[in-house]
């Protein structure tokens, strides 16, 4: 994630940051059903709008370091040193995601995602949403010539390893099996 320099983008990713712990807190000690947007944002010591200009749902509130996510998937083919083959950078991106959201302090994040169906319905169209930035960097590179279905159909199989992986019972492991199917079938497109 990129630090702010400024004074003022300081002090509003200071709130941003404050409203999704105080959020997250919240919904880990009452239930993410039973916490309202006012009750986090009392609790948070902001305005209603203030929480809004900051997350555009209550279920982003969960999923807070989403663009960065997305930001660090993007940069992963965007920012690889030249002629780096782009399978083992996703491959490494994906890993250090993955370590990141199977440490144990995520595990009661995620059995409170598994419990919510808006939590899930959300984490389906950010993964959507994802694979679309994926493909279009992918598609966009000089050096990866394929066509725009290859593309897409990688950056989905690269979503899915990270969830696919997050659920195994060895992780690591699982980056390793999936990204060796993966690589074997981009190298025939």
């Amino acid at each position: 994630m990129t630090v702010p320099t400024g004074r003022r983008e300081r002090k509003k990713a200071a709130t941003r940051q404050k409203i999704a712990d105080t959020a997250l807190r919240l919904f880990l000690e009452r239930g993410y059903e039973s916490v309202g947007i006012r009750d986090v944002a009392a609790e948070a010591d902001v305005a209603v709008t203030t929480l809004f200009s900051h997350f555009a749902s209550k279920e982003a509130l969960v999923f807070e370091q989403d663009d960065d996510f997305e930001q660090r998937l993007t940069h992963a083919v965007t920012g690889r040193a030249p002629h780096e083959p782009l399978i083992p950078a996703l491959r490494r991106e994906i890993q250090a995601l993955v370590s990141h959201c199977t440490a144990d302090s995520a595990a009661p994040i995620w059995r409170m995602i598994d419990a919510s169906r808006a939590l899930r319905e959300y984490e389906d169209s950010m993964r959507l949403r994802h694979a679309e930035s994926l493909a279009t960097a992918i598609s966009a590179d000089p050096g990866l010539p394929q066509t725009t279905t290859a593309c897409r159909t990688l950056a989905r199989f690269v979503i899915d390893a990270y969830s696919l992986a997050r659920e195994a019972p060895d992780p690591k492991a699982a980056v390793d099996e999936i990204f060796r199917m993966i690589e074997a079938a981009w190298e025939v497109t």
